[in-house]
């Protein structure tokens, strides 16, 4: 008999203590996957350089992360996180040599080839920041503060960022993940999500988790909730007509956001992060609808107004 994808009410009605709450990334594969779905998205995409140059990113980070070995938080930071339901490695980038790893994509993206002018000045800003400059940039993306953050040269701070912290995700017990009471807020760093996606196979059947844009560790939480403000009330669902049945936009009507939420049965490659970037046309769709995103993709951050 095939699995069957649980409707809401059945979930919700599961102990759900049976359900695995977190999906901790696979460091040797989860930026190559990455790369290699946005390569196939980019195909007929109305931002298609920039979706190849993310899946260049991509490659980048995971040759990275492969020698890459954080410290990990002490027992003592653990049982702290855990006793005050705290994240239990906080993003928190001053409290790490990531500025290394940003030199190094920028090394890799600009030996990839096809540098424009534009992408080449922001290489060369990023590399004249000094240290405290740098951390200052990336206290601004991960703390949300937009008018203060330089968006063309974000994703790349991102993606030095999105390295560390993914590195630890990998390594750490699952066991020392707190429980936080904060609706949409990651365990492991802190940070917002994404996209969701409901999965298939195993022990994740039909169950719905939410992916960390910093650390790429996922969540679980049940469907037909806003992932934003909790509220069970006012959720629908939206897609392009025509378009990947397998990627929709979950809004709530209490907070007026959405959150893109893929289904796995409908496309198994989907990729959070990668189906969220390339589907800038769902954005358009609705913000014309008055929805706000929840959080901005970690590879792609907004123009603020003039005088905003």
């Amino acid at each position: 008999m095939p699995d069957r994808i649980l409707s809401p009410d059945e979930i919700t009605s599961l102990d759900q203590t049976a359900i695995p709450r977190n999906r901790l990334p696979e460091r040797a594969t989860t930026f190559a996957v990455r790369a290699a779905r946005l390569r196939k998205l980019a195909d007929a995409n109305p931002i298609a350089g920039y979706i190849v140059l993310m899946a260049s990113l991509a490659d980048a980070q995971q040759k990275l992360i492969e020698k890459t070995t954080s410290p990990m938080p002490s027992e003592e930071k653990i049982k702290q996180a855990q006793e005050h339901s705290m994240p239990l490695i906080p993003a928190q980038p001053a409290d790490h040599e990531w500025h290394t790893l940003l030199y190094a994509l920028l090394d890799s993206i600009e030996s990839a080839g096809a540098m424009t002018p534009p992408l080449a000045k922001v290489i060369d800003t990023l590399r004249a920041k000094s240290k405290p400059d740098l951390d200052a940039q990336a206290d601004a993306i991960l703390s949300y503060r937009y008018n203060e953050i330089e968006p063309a040269a974000a994703p790349f701070i991102m993606a030095a960022l999105q390295v560390v912290w993914t590195d630890l995700a990998s390594r750490i017990d699952e066991r020392d993940i707190p429980y936080i009471d904060t609706p949409g807020v990651c365990p492991v760093c802190g940070s917002l999500p994404v996209a969701s996606i409901v999965r298939v196979g195993g022990q994740y059947q039909g169950y719905r988790y939410l992916q960390c844009g910093l650390c790429a560790n996922e969540w679980h939480m049940v469907r037909a909730k806003c992932s934003n403000c909790d509220s069970t009330k006012g959720i629908a669902y939206h897609g392009i007509e025509g378009g990947n049945g397998a990627l929709k936009a979950e809004s709530c009507d209490e907070c007026r956001t959405y959150r893109k939420i893929g289904y796995q049965e409908k496309d198994y490659d989907i990729e959070p992060l990668a189906d969220d970037l390339a589907s800038l046309t769902l954005d358009l769709l609705m913000n014309d609808a008055g929805y706000q995103r929840s959080a901005p993709n970690p590879l792609l951050w907004p123009e603020l107004p003039s005088g905003a």
